[in-house]
């Protein structure tokens, strides 16, 4: 039977290279590619698969929330995150939502295999890069392991895609139906709980996770 394998990507490119490092290994068994956090859901509505190496900077839903909604819908199918990003606010929403592992892009074919095999012995597989990242992120801020600090409100998502607009305070608190006060606030506690400094932070978290 072997296992099956989806790849959640937007990149063609990347999945054809993805194809070739798995070529000799006829058991690990690529059957799709999605593009999409939806497109995922749907094919697996349908499709048997028994593994996702899903990308976090997923366009339409992105790869935490869609190793969400899996955890509840498809729990029997596992998730690797396959990502470029390496900050600890991907990494740790990644294993908190779901997934088994965290392999970064741009690792060898042997570590690609390695990580597969692990998370479907039941396992759990980091990459080198997404344990430095992690044990950084624990030694130098006071994020909790339980993962209190990273989870986002409807409203604070909402926020941030507005902020990442250019919206100002006062265009954000009516489109929200709220006061400038309250959007000052929410600005203030994302950034603290997302551990950035600035707007631009703020802007580039929602880049990264394809909300804009």
């Amino acid at each position: 039977m072997g296992i099956h394998i989806v790849i959640a990507d937007a990149q063609e490119l990347l999945a054809d290279g993805l194809r070739m490092r798995l070529a000799d290994h006829p058991d690990l068994r690529i059957v799709d590619h999605v593009t999409s956090g939806k497109d995922l859901i749907a094919w697996l509505e349908q499709g048997t698969a028994d593994l996702v190496l899903m990308d976090v900077s997923l366009p339409e839903m992105d790869g935490i929330d869609t190793t969400r909604a899996m955890r509840t819908r498809f729990p029997h199918v596992k998730v690797l995150a396959h990502s470029a990003l390496t900050e600890i606010e991907y990494i740790n929403s990644m294993l908190i939502e779901g997934a088994a592992g965290y392999l970064v892009k741009g690792a060898d074919k042997e570590e690609l295999v390695l990580a597969i095999r692990t998370v479907m012995q039941g396992g759990r597989y980091l990459s080198e890069g997404a344990q430095l990242s992690v044990e950084r992120g624990y030694t130098h801020t006071d994020k909790r392991m339980d993962g209190r600090y990273i989870g986002l409100t409807e409203r604070e998502r909402e926020v941030i895609r507005l902020i990442a607009q250019e919206k100002t305070n006062a265009e954000i608190a009516a489109a929200l139906h709220v006061s400038e006060e309250t959007i000052k606030s929410h600005r203030k506690h994302l950034m603290t709980k997302l551990n950035v400094r600035s707007t631009a932070g703020l802007v580039k978290y929602a880049v990264d996770r394809c909300w804009v």
